[in-house]
Order: structure tokens, then C-alpha cells, then sequence
């Protein structure tokens, strides 16, 4: 018994030395990152002359913060991880009833996002409630709309596009373009854009028909530059940089118009007091019944031969020729279907913003959207559309986080380190979840009895 006691205290004694050494390391590591980044600054002076700004306080923060998380990280969080690991891996096998929240886990989110616009604004009226249902509503369903999209090309057919923001521009510029010149409606141009961008999707198939992995990523990615260098420099059509502004609102099927001159107009038809949020929420409402739509047809889409072959292509591309399966036509119906849900999101895009320009469409686009389907998990729509909300509200939260300048001075701007935080959320998402927020999901062929999937039995990253 002593001895027991003995080899515990060492084994509890070398994994404190070694907590103490690694977080005395990361420390280092972190103070060599962040000491041109945070700690020196550069700003400019009454003459206009080049200063450098010593923040070590912040500096020591941030380095603090690496040592002390590492060290917790090696003597507390990741022994407590084995050791419940363990437990489960000891413990017998027991089938659990699913409870109430996850047999209806779908209705009930369809449930609370039908409200959520209600709440907001019975919450904070109006106006208030303007910014809550456009950032944190509209914009998060468009991402999960686009994501979705990119989901059958990466996460069903396993082909990895960098340049899917290409589609999400198509889409834009075509709803901008003919609606400004032609004066079409939102309901028309809503799937001719969608159609439009999937006719990009097949001819972009077309060239990259034998590539795969590595090279396929630079085909696409050079492909997502190239539009957006043409709407840049197609300046007669385009305007270039300056963009297209004064798109047209959409309209309730024609019936009613959200313009404050039109006779029409839905406030006063039903003789409510004017207010812009009449417009949004309409939107917001229209951008769930897309996503719906989408989930629904890519579900649809993944329980017949099509859905199936995407798989079979997603998981070995020999294999699949040796049964027979036209890999030709199944990666074109792959990238078409894709950039037809990027085309719808970016029509939806340019009547939200009323504005579109080249801005909009650089490659940071298509590598978010690609990391909101990564740490959902590749083939999973509920995982992707919790990552959208993490990954699009989380970073609108930084806005509001006014208290941390109460904490790292009042020159602190909370927005513009949102892409370090996002960076070190992947990081730890990555490294809790390797196969994303959700890691099994149910086969779309069974027999007998469905049962999920786990992760530990599909290919790392597919869910």
C-alpha cells in the first residue's frame, strides 16, 4: 500500500515538473509571437512622425495567459480527459434512450429561430432590435446557406474548393446586374441566379474532372481569383471597385413593397408606424425558409444513387469507378448543386446589403465558410449550421464586448483581434472535436436497424 502511495506522489510530482517546464516554454513561444504584434506598436505623432508605442502590459497579459493556460492544460485539464476516458472505455456498453430535446431536436430549433425575431424585438422594440435580427440572424443563415452549399462539394463528394466564394459572387453580381438594368424582380432572379451560378459550377467542373486533393485546392482557389479580378476590371459592367449600389428591396410576392415612397408600401397598408424593421425581418424569415429549403433538398439528395455516389467518390475514387459509378457526371452534379446554394446566398446577399463590390468575394470568404464546414463536420447539416453560429456570432459578439477595454486599456478595439480569437477557437475546437462539433452522424444506407456512425470509424474530418 505504501508503494502505491509512493508511485502516485512521484507520478503526481513529475507531472507537475513537467506542467511547470511546458508552460515555462509556451511562455516563451508566446512572447516571441506576440512581441512585434501586441507589445510594439506604430502610430504617428502631432508632426506627423513615425512613433513606436511600447505596450508591455498587454504583452505581459498575453504571455501570461499562454502560461498559465498550458499549465493547466498539462496538470489538471488533460489528465481529468484520460482519466474520464478511461472510465467510459471501462465501463459496459449501454443502450440510452434518446430524451425529449434530442428526438425533436430539429422542430425544436425551427421552433425558437421562427421566434427569435419576435423576442427581439418584444426585448428591445423596434429599432433596438434591428442589429439582432440582421447581424446575428440574417447574416449567420446566409453563412449557413453558403455553407451547406460548399458542404456537397467537400463534405459529401470530398472535393476540396478553395474558390466557392466565386459562386457566392456570381450570384451577387448577377441579381445587382439585372436588377439594376433590367429592373427584374426578386422572385425571378432569386433561382435564375442560382441557375446562373450553377452553370459556373459545371464549367469549372469541366477542367478539374482528374484533379483531386492538392491540385484540385489551387484549380479553385485560382478559379475564385479569377472572377474576382474580373469584377474588378470589367469596370463597364461591373463599375470596378466603386460597385453596385441601389439594388432593389425585395417585396412580399409583388403585393407589398418595403419602399418608404411606394403606394404600396407594407407599413402603411396595415397602418403601422414606419420603421425599417418591417424589412429585416421579412428577410430574416425568407434567408430560414432558404436554408430550410436547402437542408431538406440535401437531404433528399443524399438518400438517392446521386447522395450515394458523392459518398463513394468522397471515399475512394478507384473504388468508385470500379463499381460502375460516373465519376464524371457525379462531380459535376456535385459542384453544380454546390454553386447553385452559393448563387441563391449571394442574390440574398445583395438584397440584404442593397450594395455589392469586389470587396466582398476574397479568398478570407471561401476559407471561412470552408472552417464552418471543418469543425461542423464534414456531411453534417446540424453540425455546420452550430459551427455558422459559433464562428459568424461569435465574432459579431466581439463588438459588443465594450468591458475588455476596462480590462487592456482604452485603446483596445475587441473587432480587430477577432481573427486571432477565431484562430485559437479552431485551434482548441480541433483539437477537442478533431472530427468537428459533430462527430457520428447516421448512415444514409442501412440495414434492418439505422444506427450512427461513430466517429471513430469514418475517415478523420467527415463526421
Amino acid at each position: 500500500m505504501a508503494n502505491i502511495s509512493h508511485t502516485k506522489e512521484a507520478v503526481s510530482s513529475n507531472l507537475m515538473v513537467r506542467a511547470l517546464r511546458e508552460a515555462f516554454y509556451a511562455g516563451l513561444i508566446a512572447l516571441g509571437l506576440f512581441v512585434l504584434f501586441v507589445g510594439l506598436k506604430t502610430d504617428q505623432n502631432i508632426l506627423n512622425e513615425l512613433v513606436l508605442v511600447q505596450r508591455w502590459g498587454l504583452l505581459a497579459i498575453f504571455v501570461a495567459v499562454a502560461v498559465v493556460g498550458r499549465f493547466l492544460t498539462v496538470a489538471f485539464i488533460r489528465p481529468w480527459f484520460a482519466a474520464r476516458k478511461a472510465e467510459k472505455a471501462a465501463a459496459p456498453v449501454a443502450e440510452r434512450e434518446a430524451g425529449f430535446v434530442a428526438r425533436n431536436f430539429t422542430l425544436l430549433a425551427i421552433a425558437a429561430l421562427i421566434a427569435y425575431p419576435l423576442v427581439m424585438v418584444a426585448a428591445f422594440g423596434f429599432q433596438g432590435s434591428l442589429k439582432w435580427v440582421d447581424n446575428f440572424g440574417i447574416q449567420i443563415l446566409i453563412y449557413v446557406l453558403l455553407a451547406w452549399g460548399l458542404n456537397i462539394v467537400v463534405g459529401l463528394a470530398g472535393l476540396l474548393d478553395l474558390g466557392y466564394v466565386a459562386f457566392y459572387a456570381v450570384g451577387a453580381y448577377s441579381y445587382a446586374l439585372l436588377s439594376s438594368y433590367f429592373g427584374l424582380s426578386f422572385w425571378l432572379l432569386l433561382p435564375m441566379a442560382g441557375i446562373l451560378a450553377a452553370l459556373w459550377g459545371t464549367i469549372l467542373g469541366f477542367p478539374v474532372l482528374r484533379l483531386k486533393g492538392d491540385y484540385l485546392a489551387i484549380v479553385t482557389l485560382a478559379f475564385g481569383e479569377i472572377i474576382r479580378l474580373v469584377l474588378i476590371n470589367w469596370t463597364e459592367v461591373t463599375k470596378g471597385t466603386f460597385g453596385i449600389s441601389g439594388i432593389a428591396k425585395a417585396s412580399i410576392f409583388g403585393i407589398w413593397s418595403f419602399d418608404v415612397s411606394a403606394s404600396n408600401n407594407f407599413a402603411k397598408a396595415f397602418g403601422l408606424p414606419m420603421s425599417s424593421a418591417y424589412y429585416k425581418i421579412f428577410l430574416f424569415y425568407l434567408a430560414l425558409a432558404l436554408c430550410m429549403l436547402a437542408a431538406f433538398v440535401t437531404i433528399r439528395l443524399r438518400r438517392m444513387p446521386i447522395g450515394r455516389a458523392w459518398e463513394a467518390l468522397r471515399e475512394d475514387e478507384i473504388a468508385c469507378r470500379s463499381l460502375g459509378i460516373n465519376t464524371v457526371t457525379t462531380k459535376l452534379t456535385a459542384f453544380a448543386t454546390g454553386a447553385m446554394f452559393g448563387g441563391i446566398a449571394g442574390s440574398f446577399f445583395a438584397v440584404r446589403q442593397g450594395f455589392v463590390s469586389p470587396e466582398s468575394f476574397v479568398f478570407l470568404e471561401s476559407a471561412i465558410i470552408l472552417a464552418i464546414v471543418v469543425l461542423g463536420g464534414m456531411g453534417s447539416l446540424v453540425g455546420i449550421a452550430v459551427a455558422a453560429i459559433v464562428m459568424i456570432g461569435g465574432t459579431e459578439l466581439l463588438r459588443e464586448m465594450e468591458f475588455l477595454k476596462r480590462i487592456f486599456g482604452p485603446d483596445f478595439t475587441p473587432e480587430l483581434y477577432r481573427m486571432l480569437i477565431f484562430g485559437l477557437a479552431m485551434i482548441v475546437v480541433m483539437v477537442w472535436k478533431p472530427r468537428g462539433f459533430v462527430g457520428s452522424r447516421e448512415p444514409t444506407a442501412f440495414l434492418r436497424q439505422r444506427k450512427s456512425v461513430s466517429g471513430s470509424f469514418t475517415k478523420e474530418g467527415h463526421g
